[in-house]
């Protein structure tokens, strides 16, 4: 238990931004899975279409703080070569 003022502030800050950034943390890897459900199933025209939203959310999530910049950046690579084979 928080002991001062400011220390449960803090609390409610960290509760706050731990919430948000499991929320983002899940979009980007549910987008991620599901681009790659999407690319194993053949389906490259809808995995084409849907590299643009996995693409998004890996640079929110970066923006944001949840995963490093490179991190986004080594995962919008590898999604890109495995739809490359694919066309």
């Amino acid at each position: 238990m928080p002991n001062t003022k400011s220390a449960e502030k803090a609390l409610r800050q960290s509760v706050k931004r731990r919430e948000r950034n499991i929320v983002i943390a899940n979009a980007y890897k549910n987008s991620v899975k599901e681009f790659r459900r999407l690319v194993q199933s053949g389906k490259s025209k809808e995995a084409a279409q849907y590299l643009a939203k996995v693409q998004q959310r890996l640079d929110k999530a970066a923006k944001t703080g949840v995963i490093k910049k490179n991190k986004a950046a080594r995962l919008k690579s590898g999604a890109a070569r495995l739809l490359a084979p694919a066309k």
